[in-house]
């Protein structure tokens, strides 16, 4: 009889401990820092107040999760990839700029002025602050500061400036 508890026992906690390491399908995936890197820049993520994750949702088979150095890397990235940064299941987690939480970014507020890895300079916050901008807002930021400099020489998906004569 105590063989049969031990046994039962033993195959529980397997089973438990089993399902410890699966990826949920939802939600934000714990980053290896200093080691995972971009998926737009492919710089390491170290910093743990400004990074981004972007869980997609293909129609067969289980979704995936990209990692970003700086929210404007996830939201660029997003821009060449339309079915997914309009798919309603899309989900884009960032960390929060004073605690390294991740929070949902569409609901987010974003403060300017912020030292991030990409230098978009945005900070997210769960509460709103004064002055502080909304997911839309932050896009648009974003996009802002690309096509004024748009010499992020680390998206290898786009040649490097070439120096003026």
């Amino acid at each position: 009889m105590l063989k049969y508890f031990l046994i039962g026992g033993w195959l529980v906690s397997a089973l438990l401990l089993g399902g410890c390491g699966r990826d949920s399908g939802t939600g934000p995936v714990a980053v290896h820092w200093d080691r995972a890197t971009c998926a737009r820049c492919r710089m390491v993520l170290s910093d743990r107040h400004h990074a981004a994750q972007v869980r997609v949702k293909p129609q067969e088979g289980r979704s995936r999760v990209y990692l970003f150095d700086d929210l404007g890397c996830a939201v660029i990235w997003l821009e060449d990839h339309p079915n997914w940064r309009d798919d309603p299941v899309t989900e884009i987690w960032v960390n929060d700029w004073r605690t390294g939480d991740w929070i949902d970014a569409r609901t987010a507020y974003y403060l300017k002025g912020q030292e991030t890895p990409m230098q978009y300079g945005l900070g997210a916050q769960s509460d709103p602050a004064p002055d502080a901008l909304d997911y839309s807002s932050a896009v648009k930021a974003i996009f802002a500061i690309e096509q004024r400099y748009n010499v992020h020489g680390g998206n290898l998906d786009h040649p490097a400036p070439q120096p003026q004569h």
